[in-house]
């Protein structure tokens, strides 16, 4: 006999199971068991794992192998190409070809010959059954736990619909199946009685034998004959009401007797082996937030809950041997297939009528192809490519897969999206080098112009559903997902959902918590692992060959020394990689042809109410279901906002698919680094890249876009191709013919297309076979595969991928030298190489974005601040950066501020709404009545004006905080003081009353003459006082509100001393440096990471924590006038400078009268969780007005060193060297005399390349010479006088 377990958790049943499914098929192979069940609580997530593992095992079998080769080869009329196996080599292979051979001889198929299976998988899931059929949420739900398994396809079906409904409708706790729910999708399903948990159980234990009886006969009516099932377990246990496993079983047996059901065997199992008992009991734990020694918790009794033998088993059931035996039955009657075969599209709902998907594929293609090149589309070329050749080429690709109607999908929602003013990404992905694409508005830029191969998104040799993948508007992308619903039905569209893995890291600090370490002991050990999202815990224990580089000998150091480190790698190694949670993918939507429960379950996201999916992403869409990502790109909304603003501020309709690409503007800013804001080149590395290729052209962008990754960076890629595009080295050419595929970027291989196109080019692959044996083994690193695979070609010959790429170099007339050459270099650098589709698609936003900030930088950053509405770090980060691009951020102004930052002439004004205690509704309150009544005159204005159950006390208190009266020329100290509910004179008690008056009806002599200058009853206003808070009150209070400071800065008064204190500023951590170059000019570069650094700033918080040891730590947050940074200060130098870190404070209040300023030396640490400091050494800062003068950086420049030359060499100079130290140049004329200019340039005086550029350099502060360099405006302010020589000593501080 055998057995099959049938009652099974898996890492699915979320926190509560460890059973990993590959590792559960495997032993049950290795115990010889036929079949092996999933049924995890409540859901079917893991069903697809178990049908590919079971799969995994099935089809390594000699036999399958060898009927599936077998089956593919004569199918596709390909005998002759069979070779028969060696009978005596290999046997089973050999008979298994002699069966196919006979059978396809005799029936022209082989399908019945199919090998039997290896194990079957059954599908089912452990439901939450409720005999409340009301499904009343006013109370806690009655569950009871049933297992439900699939017999066969409509089984399945049924099932999921059964737990999707249960998931969806039922949900409440737990997700609810009633006896309806089973009645009405019963067909093909068996059901069994569950453990302890389930109903007749829970009767039995409560003593009503009769209802329990009464649940029997009920259940064993609901299915069909014979496919209901009492379920004994034996885990050594007893009840609530003190009955043991044992005397429960012979119950439910003396029932199932009673009912005339069969009794089967299970084990509930939630892990593998015995000893993987602790390992549950720790996920138990992470779910839970509980401690592992907590003996108040839940947990699971004993160690019995694993994967048993069938010896095992027997040995439990000795008074019913047939309950193991009727597993089998079970496991017999149960055979479902999941199709990973078939492409299930749904139909296009707006065909015209006579139209098929084809035809009308067809015409919108031919329409959208004269719109962009004309009627005479059909004769012209682009590139050397016909494009009438080019469409007929892809439609028929297309169409005979099957896809047309996946085209007029995606095109039918992207133009709803464009036409009802929701942005558009111009493309990404492969699908811009469709030319059917860019004919339906689906791509925004024409692959022939760019170079594009519409092989790299579908070839002809490709099986699986192409891929569009669209960028929205992030606000407004979920409308386009509503309108997919609408069209389509609800029930057939849905959102995907998305697993949570148990990463290394987290692993290890889940492990150190559960184990009831302090946090740092885990923090410690998890900074010793890679940030690398992919990165395994062995790998960082032991060197992995090719992954040495993740390895950390302090990590392996403290596993081998540290008992207590050891235990928590020893627990984190055991839950590494479980399931942890779900969510909803943020992109991903199912559209359907039918109701989507008929093809995969479906649930409630339970954070966010949205339908989802139960199978994730890769498992729909390979299971021939059309899945769509919908992605939201802040970019778009920010170009959105920017738009709007333009219109507001100067009546312009900006349509960003006309914006010039050649505008100088445009690469000027790049060249700048000005870059903050501007899509996917704002990085500090990538602003530095930037500013050192200095790009011309749109092609440079796209290069950049492509290049700007660890692998190209690493390889030096980056760096050659910008010294080639500037004539720094030589470009490459393999070979004239080639010149054309690579002479855009230099000869550089930046391009997966180029790889393609070369293949196809010298060495005669078609465009399919460049994109399947070339592009995509160089990609994925294959390297054997294409040196030792023998593959047949289209054009007949059996060889290697490298020798048909020699043998067809050479046929085609490229020497073996080249041929050879440019192999090298392709498997050293194409694994680098990038989709050039997507990133010529992402240029047009950089282009774009950089277009907007250049020529309306107030109205672009405004859209950018208001993008990151509610998140501080971030509107810090380029309120600084605004403020480096010289764009004034000022503080709200109920007369001019928006409801979000606002663009002005001067400057980005904050936004009312960006207020805290103000919001939205209020802000658009305070607008209305500004646009209704006119600018507010004063406080007073505003309080009689505006509806006061908006603008309430504290609305107008943190109004006056932020600012946003100061416009009316009063102090806040003084309106805060009108507003005071202790003041009896305050101004908001009577305009209240007032206003109830006037809205119940009551006139009052202020309502009729209030208007009336010297009646009387206007409201008085006192002039201002001038009297203000202290400056550390204003500010702190501003600060209180908005977030960060606007309108000043404490350490303003002090920013020469800050500057002289530090090596670099907060921001430049995000921004880096400039240095010089030894060939010329400037290159930008990153702070470097592990260098002691001196920082300076004031302490804005300190969180203080403790070790392991009870030693006190801190946290610090530290901010310059730039920026902020964190600062992790560790025991021994917390101790020695707790206090320097906090100002001065009233002893009786508690409130904050001074702040701490303080100098740092630590180290930079960047990281997946943020760039920090490790503080080594800190020390209190002292600033005063003394040591805030800045330095006097002069140069002594003889009469005949004066030159045009010299001056223009200079501007480089002062400019590469920016700093708070002043600058003055002191010229000898002939006559003796001296002239004195002060220029208002600031440099660093301490720059050591600037002391020795400025030795080769001088100035003169004559207009006329002046005047080509600095400009009119600031020649304006240079101050010169002419005096008689002087002697240096005792008036240079600096001097060269």
């Amino acid at each position: 006999m055998a057995f099959v377990h049938l009652h099974n958790h898996t890492v699915f049943s979320m926190l509560d199971g460890a059973t990993r499914i590959q590792d559960m098929v495997n032993r049950a192979v290795e115990l010889g068991m036929p079949a092996v069940a999933i049924t995890d609580h409540g859901y079917m997530y893991g069903v697809p794992d178990l049908a590919l593992a079971c799969d995994a095992v099935n089809h390594n079998t000699p036999e399958y192998k060898t009927w599936s080769h077998d089956k593919a080869f004569l199918e596709k009329d390909r005998r002759d190409e069979l070779v028969e196996p060696d009978p005596e080599e290999n046997p089973r292979e050999h008979a298994q070809y002699v069966k196919d051979m006979a059978m396809w001889d005799e029936k022209g198929n082989i399908d019945e010959l199919k090998p039997p299976l290896v194990i079957k998988p059954i599908f089912g899931c452990e439901v939450y059954f409720t005999p409340d059929e009301t499904l009343a949420r006013d109370h806690k739900p009655e569950l009871y736990h049933m297992i439900l398994l699939a017999k066969d396809q409509e089984g399945y079906v049924n099932l999921m619909q059964t737990v999707s409904e249960a998931a969806v409708q039922g949900f409440y706790y737990k997700p609810r199946v009633t006896l309806d729910n089973l009645r009405r999708h019963a067909k093909g399903m068996i059901c069994t009685s569950a453990c302890i948990a389930g109903i007749i159980p829970k009767y039995i234990d409560r003593g009503d034998m009769e209802g329990a009886i009464k649940w029997a006969e009920t259940f064993r009516d609901t299915f069909d004959p014979g496919d209901f099932y009492i379920e004994i377990q034996e885990h050594g246990i007893t009840t609530d009401n003190g009955l043991t496993d044992e005397q429960m079983d012979r119950t439910l047996i003396d029932i199932a007797k009673q009912v005339g059901v069969k009794v089967i065997a299970t084990n509930d199992f939630h892990y593998l082996r015995r000893e993987d008992a602790p390992v549950q009991d720790v996920i138990m734990c992470i779910g839970m937030n509980a401690k592992v020694d907590d003996p108040n918790r839940m947990r699971m009794t004993g160690s019995e809950f694993y994967m048993k033998t069938e010896e095992e088993m027997r040995a439990m059931f000795p008074y019913c041997p047939e309950a193991c035996d009727n597993t089998l039955e079970i496991a017999d009657k149960c055979y479902v297939e999941l199709d990973w075969d078939s492409i299930i599209l749904p139909r296009f709902p707006l065909l015209d009528p006579g139209e098929t998907h084809e035809s009308q594929f067809r015409r919108e293609c031919e329409k959208g192809l004269r719109q962009h090149y004309g009627d005479d589309w059909a004769t012209r070329e682009i590139g050397g490519v016909n494009i009438k050749e080019r469409f007929e080429y892809e439609y028929k690709v297309i169409c005979d897969k099957g896809f047309a109607a996946y085209s007029l999908i995606v095109a039918e929602y992207v133009q709803w999206a464009k036409d009802n003013g929701i942005g558009v990404g111009p493309g990404r992905g492969s699908a811009a080098g469709a030319i059917v694409a860019y004919a339906m508005n689906i791509t925004a830029f024409d692959p022939l112009e760019n170079g594009l191969m519409f092989e790299r998104f579908l070839s002809p040799q490709r099986t699986e559903m192409p891929d569009i993948d669209m960028d929205f508007d992030d606000e407004r992308r979920l409308e386009v997902v509503e309108h997919v619903r609408q069209l389509y039905g609800p029930e057939k569209v849905t959102h995907v959902i998305t697993y949570s893995t148990i990463k290394a890291k987290q692993a290890i600090n889940d492990a150190a918590r559960v184990l009831d370490y302090p946090v740092y002991m885990g923090q410690r050990l998890s900074k010793m692992v890679s940030s690398d999202p992919k990165v395994k815990l062995k790998q960082v224990l032991e060197k992995q060959p090719g992954k040495e580089d993740l390895f950390n000998p302090d990590f392996a150091e403290a596993y081998k020394k540290d008992d207590d480190a050891r235990r928590i790698i020893d627990t984190a190694l055991s839950i590494e990689g479980l399931t942890r949670g779900e969510g909803v993918h943020a992109c991903a939507v199912l559209i359907c042809r039918d109701p989507v429960n008929e093809h995969v379950p479906t649930k409630l996201d339970t954070k966010g109410g949205v339908e989802i999916t139960q199978y994730e992403g890769h498992t729909v869409a390979d299971m021939g279901l059309l899945k769509m990502d919908f992605l939201g790109l802040r970019t778009l909304t920010v170009i959105s906002k920017a738009k709007a603003n333009i219109k507001k501020n100067f009546g312009i309709d900006i349509k960003e698919e006309e914006i010039p690409f050649d505008d100088p503007e445009i690469f000027k800013l790049m060249g700048s680094g000005h870059t903050a804001g501007v899509f996917q080149v704002e990085s500090a590395g990538m602003t530095a890249t930037i500013k050192n290729m200095k790009p011309t052209e749109y092609k440079h962008v796209v290069a950049l876009i492509a290049l700007y990754r660890p692998g190209p960076l690493g390889a030096g890629m980056v760096s050659s191709y910008i010294n080639r595009m500037n004539g720094k080295e030589p470009a490459v050419s393999y070979d004239d013919r080639l010149d054309d595929i690579l002479g855009e970027t230099y000869g550089t291989m930046v391009y997966q297309e180029q790889v393609m196109l070369i293949s196809v080019e010298m060495c005669g692959f078609s465009k399919g076979e460049s994109d399947s044996r070339i592009r995509k083994p160089v990609a994925k690193k294959k390297i054997k595969l294409l040196t030792s695979t023998v593959l047949h070609w289209e054009d007949g010959s059996d060889e290697t991928t490298y020798d048909h790429w020699m043998n067809g170099a050479i046929k085609n007339n490229y020497t073996r030298e080249v041929a050879q050459k440019i192999w090298d270099d392709v498997l050293e650098f194409a694994s680098y190489a990038f989709n050039k589709s997507h990133s010529a698609g992402y240029a047009i936003l950089v282009m774009q974005t950089a277009w907007l900030k250049a020529h309306y930088p107030h109205e672009y950053m405004a859209a950018v601040l208001t993008s990151y509405t509610g998140k501080t770090d971030k509107i810090v980060h380029y309120v600084s950066a605004c403020r480096h691009d010289g764009i004034p951020v000022l503080s709200p102004d109920v007369n001019e501020s928006g409801t979000e930052f606002t663009a002005t002439k001067e400057g980005v004004r904050f936004g009312l709404a960006g207020i805290r205690g103000v919001g939205t509704g209020v802000a658009q309150a305070i607008i209305a009545e500004r646009e209704a009544g006119g600018p507010f005159k004063t406080l007073h204005d505003f309080v009689e004006r505006v509806d006061s159950s908006q603008a309430n006390r504290r609305v107008i208190e943190s109004l006056i905080k932020a600012g946003a009266f100061d416009s009316t020329g009063y102090p806040r100290r003084q309106m805060m003081h009108f507003v005071d509910k202790n003041n009896p004179e305050n101004i908001i008690d009577a305009a209240v009353k007032r206003q109830k008056d006037r809205a119940s009806g009551q006139t009052s002599f202020f309502d009729m003459f209030g208007d009336v200058e010297g009646s009387g009853f206007e409201v008085s206003v006192p002039d201002p006082d001038g009297q203000e808070w202290d400056r550390h009150l204003k500010l702190s209070q501003e600060k209180e509100v908005l977030g960060i400071y606007v309108s000043d800065h404490p350490l303003r008064p002090f920013e020469y001393a800050l500057s002289k204190a530090r090596d670099f500023s907060f921001s430049q951590i995000d921004t880096g440096y400039e240095v010089q170059n030894p060939t010329g000019g400037t290159i930008n570069q990153e702070i470097p990471e592990g260098k002691a650094l001196w920082w300076a700033g004031m302490v804005s918080s300190v969180s203080k924590r403790v070790t392991k040891n009870g030693d006190p730590m801190g946290i610090v947050q530290l901010e310059d006038m730039e920026g902020e940074a964190t600062v992790v200060v560790f025991p021994k130098t917390y101790k020695e400078a707790e206090g320097y870190l906090y100002g001065e404070v009233d002893p009786e209040t508690g409130a904050q009268l001074s702040d701490a300023f303080v100098r740092i030396k630590g180290k930079l640490e960047r990281s997946d969780r943020g760039d920090q400091i490790i503080a080594q050494e800190i020390v209190p800062l002292e600033l005063s007005e003394e040591k805030n003068k800045p330095k006097v950086f002069e140069v002594m420049v003889p009469n005949s060193r004066f030159s045009q030359g010299n001056m223009a060499r200079l501007a480089t100079v002062l400019t590469a060297n920016p700093g708070g130290d002043r600058v003055e140049i002191f010229i000898e004329q002939v006559d003796g005399r001296v002239l004195r200019a002060e220029v208002p340039a600031k440099v660093n005086a301490r720059s050591i390349p600037l002391l020795a550029e400025a030795k080769k350099t001088v100035l003169t502060g004559l207009l006329a010479a002046a005047l080509a360099w600095l400009g009119p405006t600031i020649v304006e302010r240079i101050k010169a006088d002419v005096s008689t020589p002087q002697p240096a000593a005792g008036k240079r501080q600096e001097k060269s």
